[in-house]
């Protein structure tokens, strides 16, 4: 460990409806959490659910002062509980993905000039050129995500620079929007962050620049050679580069708190600040992935995170580069259908019953006798189409299946899904791959043994509330070692461990992996149907 007992290491997590923090000492044992809720908390910003939902439905906006509001608030909080800054000898945060802050002319000036004696919001109120910042639920930018698309020659080739194809929530398409819609307001900034380096620039009194993990989020950056791309660059907004500064590894150390912070709040001057990142990011660093594994997100939405060396971008999902290991990234993967399908078919099929449910899985055998089943029932993200569609062992369609037989097949339909997209974006499961289960469903030993089965892989369950901020805590502390050359695994040795759930059954390999090849057929015959169809209207 770089640092005794007695010293402690901070996360932040400005997230869409809150402001957290946890601490965690020398031996990585949780010895603080603090919030502060937006809505309730800070009334006078006026937002539901952290954000204002505009009057097409398609804007959604936050006010970046909230954010710094919060700090204040959240600060004052911990002092009050005797928190002991004094202790606290790195912090490194993270930010809801995709948001963007627009700072106005002079605000590095004023950042740079604190008053210890004033809060932070009272000083910062006058900063920014656009107060309403665009958050990643904003879907208002289709026609600018068209034309970065067209510019770089197609959303594949797009996807091959920026490990995503253009999304409407990506922050080069928000400051395509910014620069054409607020031409006065964008003329007016002098720096452009994501909510993470916004987030460390409150820390630094200084401006932060991006992390690569987070700047992966944008449609800007290559991913591949960690710089801004100029083609990019060009089709979002002129003089960009300048207003968005440069790019660093997401495990570096930026410097020291500012004097506002030792003085105000009795920071050590030493304390240092390691780059904040994403919330994706900070969540697989708290998930404490390794290379090789695979963390499974079983909630309203499924989401994938995985730990590759050879990314295939593909206009699927999305790869950012990883923030615990430069030289490795990380893929994302989100399905709408997770849960509420889930709470579907046992409402149909086991009388509301998830004990019946987990009976029907231990009673039908492993590959269903050759019966899949595709259950999208709102349009799905990857791929993109929706409907229930089932086919018996012989590839035919069916209009129904017996009870059992058709929980088995939504369990093994989605889990085999989640394969053969992580497979599309270059993950390899080896010697050694655990997949991590986290969510609702992680509680149910039988979905988890379908869950190993598919992956020919043990399935380790972990307890992750907070996980970004544990995650930003854990490379506060890595961010220190990772100068000497070690890595976040060797960091982290002394946390507690993911927990063993369950193994894949004999024979599972023999039966999912010709399973998955049909499965990834089907699903591609059913898209180009959808795609036919829409194409017919």
């Amino acid at each position: 460990m770089a640092a005794g007992a007695d010293s402690c290491f901070l996360g932040f997590d400005f997230s869409t409806q809150q402001l957290k923090v946890v601490a965690v000492d020398g031996n990585l044992e949780v010895i603080h959490q603090n919030s502060v809720q937006f809505d309730s908390e800070l009334p006078e910003f006026r937002t539901h659910g952290g954000v204002h939902i505009h009057e097409d439905k398609l804007t959604v906006t936050s006010p970046a002062l909230m954010w710094v509001k919060a700090l204040d608030v959240l600060l004052e909080k911990m002092r009050n509980t005797g928190f002991d800054f004094s202790r606290v000898k790195a912090i490194s945060g993270s930010g809801q993905q995709h948001g963007s802050v627009f700072w106005r002319k002079g605000a590095r000036r004023t950042l740079n000039q604190l008053d210890p004696q004033k809060h932070l919001h009272h000083q910062l109120q006058e900063c920014f050129a656009v107060r309403d910042s665009p958050v990643w639920m904003d879907s208002s930018t289709s026609d600018q995500c068209q034309c970065l698309e067209t510019a770089v020659g197609g959303a594949q080739r797009l996807a091959d620079i920026t490990g995503s194809r253009a999304y409407e929530r990506f922050t080069g398409n928000q400051i395509a929007k910014i620069y054409h819609s607020k031409p006065k307001e964008f003329s007016e900034t002098e720096r452009i962050s994501l909510i993470s380096s916004f987030a460390s620039s409150l820390f630094l009194g200084d401006y932060a620049p991006i992390d690569y993990s987070d700047g992966s989020g944008m449609n800007l950056m290559d991913i591949f050679e960690k710089q801004w791309s100029r083609v990019c660059l060009d089709a979002a907004a002129p003089q960009l580069a300048e207003r968005l500064g440069d790019l660093t590894p997401s495990t570096a150390v930026l410097g020291c708190v500012s004097l506002y912070y030792t003085e105000r709040y009795g920071f050590a001057e030493s304390c240092n600040v390691v780059a904040f990142t994403g919330d994706n990011p900070g969540s697989l660093a708290g998930m404490r992935l390794q290379e090789g594994d695979l963390a499974v997100s079983l909630g309203t939405s499924d989401t994938v995170f995985l730990w590759i060396r050879g990314p295939r971008p593909s206009v699927e999902g999305h790869i950012f580069c990883n923030p615990v290991d430069c030289s490795a990234y990380m893929a994302l993967i989100c399905f709408k259908n997770g849960s509420f399908t889930r709470e579907r078919i046992r409402d149909e099929c086991a009388g509301g019953s998830w004990e019946c449910f987990s009976s029907a899985l231990r009673a039908t055998p492993m590959g269903n006798n050759g019966h899949l089943g595709v259950y999208f029932d709102v349009m799905e993200i990857t791929p993109h189409f929706a409907g229930v569609h089932r086919f018996n062992a012989e590839g035919q369609r069916v209009a129904s299946f017996e009870h059992e037989m058709e929980i088995r097949a939504l369990i093994e339909g989605q889990f085999l899904a989640k394969r053969v997209h992580a497979e599309k974006l270059g993950y390899k499961i080896i010697a050694g791959t655990r997949v991590l289960a986290t969510g609702g469903a992680s509680s149910n030993k039988d979905i988890l043994q379908v869950l190993s089965d598919v992956f020919s892989a043990p399935v380790y369950i972990i307890d992750v509330t907070n996980s970004a901020c544990l995650g930003c805590a854990y490379r506060a502390v890595h961010g220190l070692e990772a100068e000497a050359g070690a890595s976040f695994t060797e960091t982290l040795r002394n946390a507690p461990e993911p927990q063993l759930a369950v193994r894949p059954a004999p024979g599972a390999q023999e039966v999912y992996a010709p399973l998955m090849l049909r499965y990834a057929a089907l699903e591609d015959q059913l898209l180009k149907d959808h795609q036919k169809s829409q194409h017919l209207l």
